[in-house]
């Protein structure tokens, strides 16, 4: 067989890519309001993404819940009122022949808000950040407020009533958000969830979100999720890919988990991120579209992911917003610009402030 090169194509549920590139979700600070309402920059930046030439567009975390946004100008999809706007970025992007999916969060334990929703009784450290900027300068303790059973009845709901907003909207499909140690990823990770009711089982929610939103939705829908492959270690992050692929989930998006805990050992090239890696393993045990995400900035990484692993997509994240043709680019054998790799992205605070964007500019 031979192997899969950039810009062959592939099938996602009923969605066709027309290469192997995704724009995976980015969220992007500073521009909606606290209501979570679309503005015309969110229109634009999409609509520049997919003029670009990817094979498919996953729009940025998009909050289910007002209290589970890890940031107040998090765009939101809590509302009836959000599906006008949202609606937009979905036109703009289809006329551009590229699909999109929509990406479903709420941030738990990690959200800016006074309420530190979590699976079990978990306290953590870490730096929180609200508008994109850190919130102290040092981590701070933070002890997460235990899930009440109609707690988790009501953010099932609320993932289940994003799911039909956003198909009411037109997307081709919903990402869940499982991973970056957000509230999905919290209650995968059995050193996070240590409840002792029905829902340790860390799958049940995912499994009653996945058919509550299948039943509101129609059969061409496509479902996936962003999944931690270290949750806490790549054996974990297997399994749950199997059960998934087993409950009916079309693609598996794979990341990292819950940060600190998290056993990052995986097989495979060196030269390949410990993500990357994990997906690469992922895929191995499972059926259905694997991604691979982290550092991937040239053609040649992408390249490479795909002719030495069986993943079937390459995310491209900051390279993209640097170089919003990287993908045409990377398929007509010229070289992009590409992300430089700031602690802080710079884009995204301010894109004049890119040093990959200037150098690219100058050229």
């Amino acid at each position: 067989m031979a192997p899969v090169r950039l810009g062959d194509p592939v099938r996602i549920g009923s969605v066709t890519a027309k290469n192997r590139i995704c724009i995976p979700p980015m969220v992007m600070f500073h521009r909606a309001g606290q209501e979570g309402m679309t503005v015309p920059f969110h229109v634009e930046h999409y609509t520049r993404l997919a003029r670009g030439g990817p094979g498919l567009i996953i729009q940025e975390a998009t909050c289910v819940s007002p209290e589970g946004r890890l940031s107040e100008d998090q765009l939101g999809i809590w509302s009836d009122a959000h599906v006008p706007g949202l609606r937009k970025i979905v036109e703009a992007v289809h006329r551009e022949g590229v699909p999109i999916f929509l990406q479903l969060h709420h941030a738990g334990i990690m959200a800016w808000g006074e309420r530190k929703l979590c699976p079990g009784d978990y306290t953590c450290t870490y730096k929180p950040t609200n508008r994109g900027q850190p919130l102290a300068d040092q981590p701070v303790t933070v002890r997460g407020e235990m899930l009440s059973t109609e707690d988790v009845a009501r953010l099932k709901q609320a993932f289940i009533d994003g799911g039909r907003r956003a198909h009411q909207a037109g997307y081709d499909g919903v990402e869940l958000h499982g991973c970056h140690s957000y509230l999905l990823c919290q209650f995968l990770n059995k050193n996070v969830n240590n409840r002792d009711d029905q829902y340790r089982d860390a799958l049940l929610l995912i499994r009653e979100i996945f058919q509550g939103i299948r039943a509101v939705t129609s059969p061409e829908f496509v479902i996936g999720i962003r999944l931690g492959a270290f949750e806490p270690a790549l054996s974990d992050g297997i399994a749950h890919a199997k059960a998934l692929t087993e409950m009916g989930l079309q693609f598996l998006d794979v990341s990292y988990g819950f940060s600190g805990e998290m056993d990052l050992t995986a097989p495979g090239n060196p030269d390949f991120s410990g993500a990357v890696r994990g997906a690469a393993a992922i895929a191995e045990a499972v059926s259905i579209p694997v991604f691979a995400v982290d550092g991937i900035r040239t053609p040649a990484q992408a390249e490479a992911i795909l002719a030495e692993t069986v993943v079937s997509m390459t995310d491209v994240g900051r390279s993209a917003l640097v170089d919003p043709d990287w993908p045409k680019k990377a398929l007509a054998g010229e070289a992009p610009g590409k992300c430089l790799g700031c602690s802080t992205c710079q884009w995204r605070i301010d894109p004049g402030r890119c040093p990959g964007k200037r150098l690219l500019e100058a050229k």
